[in-house]
């Protein structure tokens, strides 16, 4: 909460803010994980985006501002041995959607990116692992490393579309566009913005969480 207060007291205001931070594990199976590197992952992966979006939120909104997450091609392509990574990933771009759902309503608006492999120092762990290198055809055809201006080009750009959704490169952005036309029909559907409203007020209301499990 300090540092949004301390970064629109620096600007002027707060328009955008990009959570980024995010960590990878051990290329091993799921079982293999200890409990600490599943929890890390899940920790920064997921609730660093929601700690970095309610901190900054109610200054976004007074500018109708655009939080971004950095999400990851991961989100939708879940690959072996590297469990922690895709699921906490997948959970950022849920994250990102239902939060735009749920301030829409205000006039902001919520993007994730997902860009594929790009050279980070996350990165040269990943690809100083053997198993992680078969898994991905030692990083070549489709699953090349790509230059992180391309990735940085695209997320501006998205910021600047108010993009829900943000691939880099531009050519994958058929695999983010399936698994999002189901949420865009459910959106469509069921979570109007008038419905979503409506249960806006009602969980203010109660104040109880949900035992759904």
């Amino acid at each position: 909460m300090r540092a949004a207060a301390a970064a629109t007291a620096h600007f002027g205001r707060l328009d955008v803010v990009i959570a980024n931070a995010g960590i990878g594990e051990a290329v091993v199976p799921m079982t293999d994980l200890t409990p600490d590197q599943w929890e890390r992952a899940v920790d920064i992966n997921i609730n660093g985006v929601w700690r970095t979006f309610t901190a900054a939120l109610p200054h976004a909104t007074k500018e109708l501002g655009h939080p971004l997450a950095v999400s990851s091609l991961a989100a939708f392509v879940h690959a072996p041995l590297q469990g922690g990574y895709p699921a906490s990933k997948a959970g950022v771009w849920a994250v990102c959607d239902t939060m735009g759902l749920e301030v829409a309503h205000t006039g902001v608006t919520v993007g994730s990116a997902h860009p594929t492999f790009f050279k980070t120092s996350l990165m040269d762990g990943v690809m100083a692992q053997p198993a992680s290198m078969r898994i991905w055809n030692n990083h070549t055809g489709m699953w090349k490393l790509i230059p992180i201006e391309t990735v940085v080009n695209q997320i501006v750009r998205g910021i600047e579309r108010r993009a829900a959704h943000v691939a880099a490169p531009r050519r994958n952005q058929l695999v983010a566009y399936i698994p999002g036309t189901i949420q865009a029909a459910a959106d469509r559907v069921q979570f109007r913005s008038k419905t979503v409203r409506e249960a806006l007020t009602a969980g203010q209301r109660t104040g109880t969480p949900s035992d759904a499990r």
